[in-house]
């Protein structure tokens, strides 16, 4: 029964695997593609560098969406009229700024986001360091005694008696 599960699990697996992966494959329609077969090479390298503003998690080579549609095409029509790759990224880092690109440059505000994630985790390392080196030091320590007044009390509110 159990062998059933796993088979019955690992075949749901791939079948989701599969329907993703498909509709990645079926994001660039072959009518959007360019004749020219290293064109079409220098236009799919561009895809992969450039993010979809509207999914903003993907490049618009694997997005399906209507903007990522026509920003295929804007690549392939600037290619098609002698733009270089620098000059069709110029062109939608102009239009959308840095954001546009899937691996935006280490420099400016954008140089805050790329230390952040470092700079976090050392500060978490640090704090769990201190912390742990704090419970080091206080762990051969006992507590105070309370003194005999404090005694008393505390076996007054328990409900003691002396």
């Amino acid at each position: 029964m159990r062998l059933m599960r796993r088979m019955a699990g690992a075949a749901a697996s791939t079948a989701l695997i599969l329907a993703l992966w498909a509709g990645m494959a079926l994001a660039l329609d072959p009518s959007e593609m360019l004749d020219d077969p290293a064109l079409e090479a220098r236009a799919r390298a561009l895809d992969y560098e450039l993010r979809c503003v509207k999914c903003q998690a993907e490049s618009i080579a694997s997005s399906n969406a209507d903007w990522a549609r026509d920003a295929r095409a804007h690549v392939r029509e600037m290619i098609a009229a002698g733009a270089s790759d620098a000059e069709v990224k110029a062109e939608f880092l102009r239009l959308y700024g840095d954001f546009v690109l899937m691996n935006p440059p280490k420099e400016g505000w954008n140089l805050i986001v790329w230390l952040a994630g470092p700079a976090l985790l050392l500060a978490g390392l640090g704090v769990a360091v201190g912390a742990q080196r704090q419970r080091q030091r206080n762990a051969g320590k006992t507590p105070d005694a309370l003194d005999p007044q404090e005694e008393a009390r505390l076996n007054e509110l328990l409900g003691k008696d002396m």
